[in-house]
């Protein structure tokens, strides 16, 4: 049975460094790229970044240079470094698979709020 754990999530002052995990189970991790996705209060779901099986990684515009993604496949767990964190980068964060449907499966996500 697949699950994703999301963890890491909390309170930050602007400036400030978060690095969420993703512990992912069930068969999902090894054989699939990977993404960071978050949602902002109103706002819908949107991709944050991507790391492929092989740890290439592909990150959003809006945190390019700010963010980055890694993957210890042994430990089937995913990382988010975050950096120069903003107020706009408050939102859930969650992790899953690179290609997402309708009927994916979906953790519960970690909260990272961005305030002074």
């Amino acid at each position: 049975q697949v699950q994703l754990v999301e963890s890491g999530g909390r309170l930050v002052q602007p400036g400030g460094s978060l690095t969420l995990s993703c512990a992912a189970s069930g068969g999902i991790f090894t054989s699939n790229g990977m993404g960071w996705y978050r949602q902002a209060p109103g706002k819908q779901r949107e991709l944050v970044g991507t790391i492929s099986r092989g740890g290439t990684e592909r990150l959003e515009d809006s945190v390019k240079g700010r963010f980055t993604i890694s993957r210890d496949n042994p430990k089937n767990t995913m990382y988010l470094q975050m950096n120069s964190l903003k107020p706009e980068d408050t939102a859930v964060y969650y992790c899953n698979t690179i290609v997402v449907g309708p009927q994916s499966y979906w953790g519960k996500g970690t909260l990272v709020t961005v305030s002074s």
